[in-house]
């Protein structure tokens, strides 16, 4: 079992916006411009980063819900910077609070949950449930 983690545990991720992380990369009259699916990955990342240090053996956090608000627009080119930080425990989940700034503003905010698993068993429970679809 994951180690205890502190109220307050901190990570970052870093992203510089490219063409293929804008709304036009999925459809040609969308404008190009930073995409909620690439924000809340990036916030994901971020909170991965808080809790894996105190993950152990073959640990991980997978992500279990989402609520965000993506608030602003970026353009290609600029630089996103995602932080998530632990705000709570509620015996098996971890809310963490999550924002994510361009070079000018705060273009994101919101919670993610996430949970501790053991990659074994998780991928083991994965196959087991392809194998049951398949029948």
């Amino acid at each position: 079992m994951a180690k205890q983690i502190p109220i307050g545990a901190h990570g970052e991720a870093h992203q510089t916006v490219e063409f293929k992380h804008t709304l036009a990369a999925h459809h040609p009259e969308l404008p190009p411009v930073y995409s909620t699916p690439d924000m809340i990955r990036l916030m994901e990342i971020a909170a991965f980063h808080a809790l894996q240090p105190y993950c152990e053996g073959d640990e991980i956090s997978v992500g279990t819900s989402i609520n965000v608000q993506h608030r602003a627009a970026s353009g290609i080119g600029a630089q996103i910077h995602a932080d998530a930080v632990l705000e709570s425990f509620d015996g098996r989940f971890y809310i963490l609070r999550v924002t994510a700034r361009d070079d000018v503003q705060e273009i994101g905010r919101g919670t993610v949950s996430r949970a501790i698993v053991s990659v074994g068993k998780f991928i083991k429970k994965a196959k087991a449930k392809t194998a049951e679809s398949e029948l």
